[in-house]
C-alpha cells in the first residue's frame, strides 16, 4: 500500500475548487437579467422603393427575446409620409416563430432625410392589456420621386406594362 506524504494533489483540487467558485459568483453577478430584456428586439429596418413594381413600403424585422403570453398581438402604427393618420398592421405572434417581419402598406410621399415614426405594441391575446410598447423612426436616403407612377412591368414574369408609352 502506498501513502503519499505530499499534499500537492489536494491542494490543486481544492484550488481549482475555488477557482471554479469565484468563477461562477462572477458569471452570476455579471449576467444579463432575463427580466430586464425586452420582449422583441428590432434587428433590421429601412424603406423599401420597388421601381418596376412603383411600391414604397418601410418596416422592420422583430426578433422575440423572451418568451411571451400566447396569442399575444403586435399593432404597428406607421407614420404615413403623404399626412394623415397612421397606418395600422396588426401581426399575431405564435410559438412557432422568433422572427417576424412587418411592413406597412404601400406609401407615397417619403422624403429623403426625415425621420418617420413607428409606433410597436404588444397586447394580450384580447387586445385589452398593453405588455410592451416601443417608438422607432426610419430615414429614407432618397425621396420616393424615383419610383414610377405606373408599374414599368406586369405580372410573374416581368412583362413591360402596356399602358405605359413604348410598352
Amino acid at each position: 500500500m502506498v501513502v503519499r506524504e505530499d499534499k500537492w494533489f489536494e491542494k490543486a483540487v481544492a484550488a481549482a475548487v475555488g477557482l471554479v467558485l469565484v468563477l461562477l459568483a462572477f458569471g452570476w453577478a455579471t449576467r444579463d437579467d432575463p427580466a430586464n430584456k425586452p420582449y422583441i428586439g428590432i434587428v433590421g429596418g429601412g424603406f423599401i422603393f420597388n421601381y418596376r413594381e412603383a411600391q414604397v413600403f418601410y418596416g422592420f424585422v422583430a426578433h422575440v427575446l423572451k418568451p411571451l403570453p400566447a396569442g399575444t398581438w403586435m399593432i404597428t402604427d406607421f407614420e404615413d409620409p403623404a399626412g394623415g393618420p397612421p397606418l395600422t398592421v396588426e401581426t399575431r405572434l405564435h410559438a412557432r416563430s422568433s422572427r417576424y417581419g412587418v411592413h406597412s402598406p404601400k406609401v407615397r410621399g417619403v422624403k429623403a432625410g426625415r425621420p418617420y415614426h413607428v409606433s410597436i405594441r404588444l397586447y394580450d391575446r384580447t387586445r385589452s392589456q398593453l405588455i410592451w410598447q416601443e417608438e422607432k423612426s426610419f430615414v429614407s436616403q432618397i425621396d420616393d420621386t424615383v419610383v414610377p407612377d405606373k408599374p414599368l412591368t406586369v405580372g410573374p414574369g416581368y412583362f413591360p406594362n402596356p399602358e405605359l408609352e413604348g410598352g
